[in-house]
């Protein structure tokens, strides 16, 4: 399955919850789900719950399911336990770092300014977007670049608060690693082990 590009709001309100990385609009005016009148509530069976949990993380950080089940098969054969692993691999992606230091209002836009070329990693330019950070790298915008409209408006009003395993550099604007992210650093709720569940059965 490739990458999702249809309306997200109604990804969201689906889902029953905001995902900051994939819009900044919210379902507060329509928490409904999407329908004519909204689905009727229904009892939901365990296959349902581990789908959704699984769907909210590969909606917000905007992976393909394939992506999906690589970070999960290797999350399962990394030492720890699995859930934290899938949360720390997510959570280091380049594009994801690019939004929660704030250079971009979502993980899509992150995502473009990522393959355009305007990020460096430790002063090198980096153009991959699913590009794992390591404690102590460097997040920093190219120079010519820290004056596009877009990465202006978002530094001045980011989106979420700047996560505590991040450390933000305000004179050089930049994002440094400080360590590895865990589970609860995760900026919406959802379960990691009916993540695992989902996919005991499927790799």
């Amino acid at each position: 399955m490739s990458r999702y590009t249809g309306p997200r709001l109604k990804v969201m309100r689906a889902l029953g919850l905001d995902l900051p990385g994939l819009s900044r609009k919210t379902i507060a005016e329509r928490s409904n789900p999407p329908g004519q009148h909204g689905a009727k509530p229904k009892r939901k069976s365990s296959f349902a719950l581990q789908l959704m949990e699984k769907q909210k993380l590969r909606m917000n950080y905007g992976l393909s399911e394939r992506q999906m089940r690589r970070v999960v098969r290797e999350a399962r054969s990394a030492k720890g336990s699995a859930g934290e692993k899938i949360a720390e691999f997510l959570e280091r992606r380049l594009d994801n770092v690019v939004f929660r230091a704030g250079f971009a209002p979502t993980i899509p836009a992150a995502r473009q300014l990522v393959n355009h070329g305007h990020l460096q990693v430790n002063g090198r330019r980096v153009d991959i977007a699913s590009y794992r950070l390591r404690v102590g790298d460097i997040v920093t915008l190219r120079p010519k670049s820290a004056t596009l409209d877009c990465v202006k408006e978002t530094l001045a009003e980011p989106a979420l608060t700047r996560p505590e395993w991040l450390h933000w550099d305000e004179q050089n604007r930049g994002a440094k690693i400080a360590h590895l992210p865990a589970g609860d650093d995760i900026p919406f709720p959802v379960s990691l082990q009916l993540v695992v569940e989902y996919y005991s059965q499927r790799l």
